[in-house]
């Protein structure tokens, strides 16, 4: 992921703008694009501010909350599927999730939760 511009060179820019130069004058005096100098100016009068957003993923899920339920399920019935975790989820706090979530939940607390199909021995080949 890329940096955002300087803090210095934003300021200038709106500084620009606000002294009365065009968008494009602006962008071209300082050699960025016309829309980040534009969205810079929209930023400054709608916020008073021109400092860039906080960049990546939030940490964290909806899920780590309700940890102690999930985990502690997963113990009481170790067979439950994920879309069975996702009905208790919806059902008993109130939660609505899709099955990835839970997975990726699953995944970061190390537990894997891997079901086999219940089939009968095949003479040929492992299961």
């Amino acid at each position: 992921m890329g940096k955002p511009y300087s803090q210095d060179l934003r300021a200038r820019v709106v500084d620009a703008l606000e002294g009365g130069l065009s968008t494009r004058e602006a962008a071209a005096r300082f050699s960025i694009g016309i829309a980040t100098a534009g969205s810079w100016g929209r930023l400054k009068r709608s916020t008073g501010d021109v400092r860039p957003a906080k960049q990546g993923k939030p940490k964290g899920s909806v899920l780590d909350a309700h940890a102690a339920f999930i985990l502690g399920t997963l113990r009481e019935q170790p067979d439950l599927t994920l879309d069975e975790m996702v009905e208790r989820l919806a059902a008993e706090c109130d939660v609505r999730v899709v099955r990835t979530a839970v997975w990726k939940f699953l995944d970061r607390h190390d537990m894997t939760h891997k079901k086999r199909l219940r089939m009968p021995v095949s003479k040929n080949a492992l299961t």
